[in-house]
């Protein structure tokens, strides 16, 4: 159940309005009830728009992204970014329904995107705490350090936003998916 209702982004306050404006540029067209409800604080949803911008700028490509959004979201158990993720992974990205499912169990048939599953793992559960020989395993496996700051702002990133969906209890809209189901 919604606890904070979506603001209309035709009936917006001029701020929460640009916000949205923003926000609808980003996805395509589109404005998900996240953001939605981030526009009660146009601070809050300018400042997730510009640190995803800048992740979606970075190293690590769309797809080990999204494998990164699938584990966290579903370790967190939050429905709303597991169903916005799949969503994009299957439609945006395409990749195969094994790698999703293979994703939100931290694992990949690539060694390398594995390692850095591993890694996000590791970060997300331990809440940043995490053992040298994590680290190692992703530098063994080709992981570099740039890439290696950039899981760690990726989980942050993803964290945050499955975080601001629990709590706010947004509506899910896109087609549902349920974290503990499918992923094993």
């Amino acid at each position: 159940m919604a606890r904070l209702d979506p603001i209309d982004p035709a009936t917006a306050a001029p701020e929460a309005a640009r916000a949205l404006h923003k926000a609808a540029a980003a996805f395509g067209g589109i404005t998900p009830n996240l953001t939605r409800v981030m526009a009660h604080s146009p601070t809050t949803l300018l400042g997730y728009l510009d640190f995803a911008g800048a992740l979606d700028q970075g190293v690590l490509d769309a797809g080990v992204r999204e494998r990164i959004a699938l584990l966290v979201a579903e370790q967190n158990g939050c429905g709303y970014c597991l169903s916005a993720h799949t969503f994009v992974a299957q439609r945006s990205l395409g990749l195969p329904e094994t790698e999703i499912s293979a994703a939100r169990r931290g694992d990949s048939s690539d060694p390398r995107i594995r390692a850095v599953l591993a890694l996000a793992s590791a970060i997300n559960l331990g809440r940043g705490e995490v053992d040298d020989s994590v680290i190692e395993a992703a530098l063994a496996a080709g992981t570099t350090e740039g890439e290696i700051a950039e899981v760690i702002a990726n989980v942050a990133a993803n964290a945050f936003t499955n975080y601001f969906a629990k709590t706010t209890g947004v509506d899910i809209d896109f087609p549902r998916v349920t974290p503990g189901e499918g992923a094993a």
